[in-house]
């Protein structure tokens, strides 16, 4: 019986998936699912307009002005502030009675930015390409 020792091909290693370690998975994870609430991401379009890193500091907004923008209750907006806030990208101040928030990391926010123009553009040019139906 023979054992081969030689070691894989640079190939065979540009072929196996980037491993991760959970922690940083966890975390990915957890980013992604809270980004899919549509209201949270406007929660955080409000809080920092695309390309507001170029643009100096974005805006410290309440609880109650990200409300009436989206038109949302008070309650159910504090829910998804605290969400944001626990995933990281959003640090509330105290003032008096009043709660504002602020965006925490600007470049994580650029890049979720950066990933929903992305798509936006994929989305477009897949609508724009006749489907097999439209082929005869």
């Amino acid at each position: 019986m023979s054992t081969n020792h030689e070691p894989a091909s640079p190939r065979a290693h540009q072929d196996q998936p980037t491993r991760r370690p959970r922690d940083i998975d966890a975390f990915v994870d957890h980013f992604l699912s809270t980004m899919c609430e549509a209201s949270r991401r406007q929660i955080l379009e409000l809080l920092a307009p695309p390309h507001s890193a170029e643009q100096g500091s974005p805006p410290e907004l309440s609880v109650t002005a990200i409300a009436r923008a989206l038109g949302l209750a008070p309650s159910t907006t504090s829910e998804h502030l605290q969400r944001l806030t626990a995933t990281g990208l959003i640090i509330p101040r105290r003032e008096g009675t009043t709660i504002y928030y602020r965006i925490c990391n600007i470049h994580l926010v650029q890049a979720f930015h950066d990933l929903v123009a992305g798509l936006h553009e994929e989305h477009a040019s897949r609508r724009s390409e006749p489907t097999n139906e439209d082929v005869s």
